[in-house]
């Protein structure tokens, strides 16, 4: 019988949560996905020493060399996989609708520099209003975006009204909540908050007949994935495919696309900012996210200052 990574491939999009280019070659995603932490453990390994003290002999400020270092990364995976390398936003502009915006066309003219266009990279943004603003409108530019840190379904409808190409929903994080919240180790991936939460949305937009691409992302463990089987694609950690490549069980679809033709009311910012209020979960996780990704880009400023000194 074929792994269980062999059997989610032929229902679902896989994408590589890593930066760790021999993983992607030895595990073939269709995708890659990138975020600050990703980043700088890639510019930590030997692989990219050369990449790194080129990016860094060209000088320019701390900003501008994590920058090119950034969409050098990307750039080494878009070498590799035949899809599409997720680039994400400076965090510190996820309240900055048009500082987004600049970033996101300073970033695609990276790649472009390196021959790279901008249909083989997603720009990813965080789920706030402001970055939701910014994607639309570079979504009518022909930039397709990936919103991240998202974990509720107003950010979810925010998104499908933004016309924006793919959301990720963090399963793990909203799971990491809840273990806290209702003093548990744990959850039968069934009942897990974080797989029902993508589920929720992934129905919502099947049945609505909405094109923007679910992809589940943060994953605690292999039984969160195959409870998502079906989804339109699925980020996941090299352990967790190497997990799902080393299994030769049976994998059960468990989602699946309805052709969908409902209308959806647009969700306005009161309402959006109210919902994400009454939800502390999304509000708690949404905010931890945005300090996360802020820590691991300030630590790879760091890291640059410390080499030009």
């Amino acid at each position: 019988m074929a792994s269980k990574l062999d059997q989610l491939r032929d229902m679902t999009v896989v994408v590589a949560d890593t930066g760790d280019v021999d993983a992607v070659r030895r595990l073939k995603p269709e995708d890659c996905t990138t975020n600050p932490s990703i980043v700088l453990k890639a510019v930590g390994s030997d692989y990219f020493k050369d990449i790194v003290e080129e990016g860094i002999g060209k000088g320019g400020s701390t900003t501008e060399i994590a920058d090119r270092l950034t969409v050098s990364v990307g750039a080494e995976l878009a070498q590799i996989v035949p899809g599409r390398v997720s680039t994400e936003v400076d965090a510190r502009l996820s309240f900055d609708t048009e500082a987004s915006i600049a970033k996101a066309n300073s970033l695609i003219e990276g790649y472009e520099k390196r021959g790279i266009g901008k249909d083989r990279i997603l720009i990813k943004l965080a789920s706030t209003w402001e970055g939701i603003r910014a994607a639309e409108r570079l979504q009518k530019d022909g930039i397709d975006c990936n919103l991240t840190l998202l974990f509720s379904m107003a950010q979810a409808k925010a998104c499908a009204d933004a016309g924006v190409f793919l959301i990720s929903p963090f399963v793990g994080r909203i799971t990491d909540w809840y273990k806290k919240d209702q003093g548990v180790e744990g959850f039968d991936p069934e009942e897990d908050p974080g797989v029902k939460s993508v589920r929720a949305i992934y129905d919502y937009y099947k049945s609505n007949g909405i094109e923007t691409v679910v992809m589940g992302a943060s994953f605690r463990n292999a039984g969160q994935i195959e409870a998502l089987a079906g989804c339109d694609r699925l980020t996941i950690s090299p352990d967790l495919l190497d997990e799902l490549h080393n299994d030769q069980g049976q994998l059960t679809r468990k989602l699946e696309a309805r052709n969908g033709t409902g209308s959806v009311d647009a969700i306005d910012e009161p309402n959006f900012r109210w919902e994400l209020n009454e939800d502390p979960m999304a509000t708690e996780k949404l905010s931890e996210g945005i300090r996360k990704f802020h820590a691991d880009a300030e630590k790879l400023e760091k890291l640059i200052a410390e080499r030009t000194k």
